[in-house]
């Protein structure tokens, strides 16, 4: 069981940021990664059907071994997370309840910014995990939708970039906020870019927040991995033009166990890329 892997499902392969940060923090541990990219993106999706989605890719992790999973979507993570964690004979973590933690400790005035797709703002998520975790605190929630599409571009220092960061950016600086918190998987690799534009405030990724939260409870469950090193096995349920490109801009390395897979027929038909 220590040696099963770490399972790690997104919409797409945003959530190898998330993967990024298991494998520095977590080094031993061998990971498995479901991306669904031939049906993303799941913000723009209902509520059942997220659920029916991140159902099927549980059931995918489960069948590849998985000793826990990783909801690394911010949309499954918003809408779909209890009722995962609720048909999962494994644990499940989300990427939202980490960050907000987080969030809650390094603020000073409890007045904290989230940027995420419209999805995950509007879905109201945040907002009943921090008033969970304190009644007091002050969320502001922006959506900010084109910043994914300027990320898999590669416009990570762009100046028509730095423009709309600077229009999602400047309400919540004027809201007087101290705290940034992001809430969208590509938003990490934008981090120079927010911190040019917001200044000296904290700023808290979720992808490594919830990293930092797996690596304790592994601990606590007994289950950390005692391989000498972890391996990476990747599962695109599409293989897009420049998939390799994108997804290696994520993991900020090679990406080099890559198959295609149909979430129907999960155990047969695979196709290395």
């Amino acid at each position: 069981m220590n040696n099963a892997p770490v399972g790690v499902f997104d919409s797409g392969i945003g959530g190898l940021t998330v993967v990024r940060e298991i494998r520095r923090i977590l080094p031993h541990e061998n990971i498995v990664y479901l991306g669904d990219t031939a049906r993303l993106p799941y913000g723009t999706k209902s509520v059942d059907v997220i659920i029916q989605y991140s159902l099927e890719n549980m059931a995918f992790l489960l069948s590849r071994g998985a000793k826990y999973i990783v909801i690394a979507c911010y949309s499954s993570t918003s809408v779909a997370l209890e009722i995962v964690q609720q048909r999962c004979p494994v644990p499940v973590i989300g990427v939202i309840r980490p960050g907000v933690k987080r969030a809650l400790k390094v603020s000073g005035s409890g007045k904290i910014g989230v940027i995420g797709t419209s999805l995950t703002i509007y879905s109201g998520a945040y907002e009943k995990v921090f008033h969970e975790l304190s009644a007091g605190s002050e969320v502001i929630g922006r959506p900010c939708p084109l910043l994914v599409s300027l990320v898999e571009e590669g416009w990570l220092d762009h100046p028509a970039t730095r423009l709309i960061v600077e229009s999602y950016l400047k309400p919540l600086q004027e809201d007087g906020i101290d705290t940034l918190l992001l809430g969208c998987t590509h938003f990490p690799l934008l981090m120079e870019v927010f911190k040019k534009i917001m200044g000296t405030i904290q700023f808290v990724d979720a992808s490594h927040e919830v990293s930092k939260e797996l690596s304790r409870e592994l601990e606590r469950l007994d289950i950390l991995s005692d391989a000498s090193t972890g391996d990476l096995v990747i599962y695109l349920t599409d293989l897009s033009m420049n998939f390799k490109e994108i997804g290696e801009r994520f993991l900020g390395e090679p990406m080099t166990n890559v198959s295609r897979v149909s979430l129907k027929k999960a155990g047969e038909g695979n196709k290395k890329a």
